[in-house]
C-alpha cells in the first residue's frame, strides 16, 4: 500500500443558532478567501486558486425539518481520518 503524505488541514464546524447558519471550514478562514453563491442557500469559500476551503448553509434547521432530506453540496471530497 502506498501512503501519500501531503499537508492536510483540520476541519472546523460551527452552528449559529440565532442566524440558523451552519459553517464547515478546512483550516481557519482567511480574509483572502472568496465567497461564491451556489444553489439553494449554499455559499462556497474558495482560496486564490479556486480550491474549495469551506461552505456555509443558510437556513440550516429549516432545511432539515422541511423534508428530512439530505442536503446535496456542490462539491466532492475525499475523507481521511486524522
Amino acid at each position: 500500500m502506498k501512503i501519500l503524505h501531503k499537508a492536510m488541514k483540520q476541519l472546523y464546524y460551527y452552528y449559529d443558532n440565532e442566524a440558523d447558519v451552519f459553517y464547515l471550514s478546512q483550516g481557519k478562514p482567511s480574509a483572502h478567501d472568496e465567497v461564491i453563491e451556489s444553489d439553494d442557500n449554499v455559499l462556497l469559500r474558495t482560496d486564490a486558486k479556486g480550491k474549495v476551503r469551506g461552505f456555509t448553509i443558510l437556513n440550516f434547521s429549516k432545511r432539515q425539518s422541511d423534508k428530512a432530506q439530505p442536503i446535496k453540496l456542490p462539491i466532492v471530497a475525499d475523507w481521511v481520518a486524522a
